[in-house]
């Protein structure tokens, strides 16, 4: 299997070359030859590691069964609280597909517990001596199950640049009390569009090749393939599991509502689809951030908008990098892709012609939910449900809801649920019972209440030493990449 350039299809690599440098050096996303079609009757009784051995192996065929066998069980078989890694619990009529359930309480997880491992083993086969400098932007949970994954991961370095003022405060004492020698925090003062446009920038900026000596560059974000792959995963997963409990027939269409910022993890489910899966529609539901809303509407992208903080600031995003992948998936045009990206960087949108949109259109539906509508559904799913959810999740039963009110469709629906409720403790607290206090507080009154225990990794946070507190203004970022990769460069 090759990898090209979403902007510049004769600029091929291998898979593994695709995993090392995470985006093309024209700036594009990596994005497969072809979208190869699974036998699903292997799937429908796998496990989860099983799974995800064949899926990995079908997009990444350089590496061998061993080598991918030892990637998932490394990743998967200590690390996560549930056997079945990603549990499906009922929510009414619904499901929710709990992301949750690693070493860092959110979706982020799931693929970051194997990039490490198929990074370290890319670099193996590739004979490198350089050291792998991984930098990555977050706008909350991304950041910190990086970190977790790579921490002391030999032959790389990892920096992690996050909104100083747009993470909560749970995801960012997780980030400033990460252990690992080969780690690195950076707050920004900015939001998440501003770190990751530093991340591209490093890419592109000839002025930093001098500090790149003996260091490769590469991401831990979804604009790295080797982060989007293993999030197919579940989508294929949850499906089966719902097969097995006769909850659906086999071959029968369902709907996913996903939350969605930087559109790695809908975009997976849209991979899926491709690959076969019977996906019926997917819900792109966003926060009052509603640029993928209104871009499901007109055709128009545009980041020209007031930036709002929400109390579901994963999502708290205006650029969403993987839907140039869609743009290429759904037109095979690299010219049409790159021209978008282009008029993205110079004017702030671009437009997509009508049939495009409605080729979109026809998978993908955008629903926005405000604040109140995000805190009425934390209520009722615990009062009518005793189902704890966070915001994000939140956005994603309102979007489900909106969308069937729209369409009528009545089909059956799993819901990505992507983070702990305890993560966002303070806000859902809030909503639960009108109560303002410190998040730890929170936590403990949310145990309390709903008689759930706190995560063991959010519950130690406050008694681990603080190692990152240091903040920049965005336009001293590639400043500080510098000092970063030379010091990376120093150590090789």
């Amino acid at each position: 299997m090759r990898y090209f350039s979403t902007r510049n299809s004769s600029l091929t690599v291998s898979g593994t070359e695709a995993i090392i440098r995470g985006l093309a050096e024209d700036g594009g996303l990596f994005v497969p030859e072809t979208i190869p079609a699974p036998d699903f009757k292997l799937l429908r009784t796998a496990t989860y590691q099983e799974a995800a051995e064949y899926i990995l192996s079908l997009f990444f065929d350089e590496l061998s069964r061993d080598e991918i066998h030892a990637c998932v069980q490394e990743a998967y078989n200590d690390r996560f609280s549930d056997p079945d890694i990603v549990p499906l619990k009922a929510c009414g009529r619904d499901y929710l597909m709990e992301l949750f359930r690693g070493p860092t309480c959110a979706f982020k997880d799931i693929a970051l517990s194997v990039l490490p491992g198929l990074l370290s083993t890319a670099y193996r086969k590739s004979g490198s001596t350089d050291t792998v400098a991984i930098l990555t932007a977050t706008s909350g949970d991304t950041g910190k199950a990086a970190l977790a994954g790579f921490a002391d991961v030999p032959h790389t370095a990892i920096k992690v640049y996050y909104p100083e003022n747009g993470v909560s405060p749970v995801q960012k004492l997780q980030m400033q009390t990460s252990r690992g020698n080969n780690v690195y925090v950076r707050a920004v003062q900015g939001n998440f569009d501003d770190c990751q446009r530093l991340v591209k920038q490093a890419y592109r900026d000839a002025a930093e090749t001098a500090a790149k000596e003996h260091v490769i560059l590469s991401s831990a974000n979804s604009i790295n393939i080797g982060r989007l792959v293993p999030q197919i995963v579940y989508y294929i997963t949850s499906y089966y599991r719902l097969v097995r409990e006769g909850v659906i027939s086999d071959g029968e269409e369902i709907l996913f509502a996903v939350p969605t910022g930087n559109f790695g993890d809908i975009l997976a489910g849209y991979l899926a689809k491709r690959m076969g899966l019977p996906v019926k529609r997917l819900i792109c539901a966003s926060n009052r951030n509603r640029v993928l809303t209104d871009f499901l509407e007109t055709g128009t992208y545009s980041r020209v908008r007031p930036f709002h903080e929400t109390m579901s600031p994963s999502m708290d995003i205006l650029v969403s990098s993987n839907l140039e992948r869609l743009l290429y998936l759904i037109t095979g045009d690299d010219a049409f892709t790159a021209a978008c990206m282009r008029s993205l960087e110079e004017t702030g949108s671009y437009t997509v012609p009508p049939a495009v949109l409605d080729n979109i259109r026809a998978v993908f539906t955008g629903t926005c939910t405000e604040e109140e509508n995000c805190a009425d559904v934390i209520r009722n799913c615990w009062q009518e449900h005793g189902v704890l959810v966070d915001p994000h999740t939140a956005v994603a039963v309102y979007g489900l809801e909106q969308y069937r009110k729209m369409s009528g469709d009545d089909a059956q629906a799993v819901v990505l649920s992507t983070a702990s409720p305890f993560k966002f403790a303070h806000d859902v607290l809030r909503c639960l019972s009108g109560e303002e206090t410190d998040d730890f507080t929170a936590m403990d009154r949310l145990s309390e209440m709903c008689g759930l225990p706190i995560p063991r990794s959010l519950a130690e946070l406050h008694e681990l030493p603080v190692r990152f507190t240091g903040s920049i203004r965005a336009s001293k970022g590639m400043d500080d990449v510098a000092d970063f990769l030379r010091e990376v460069s120093a150590h090789v």
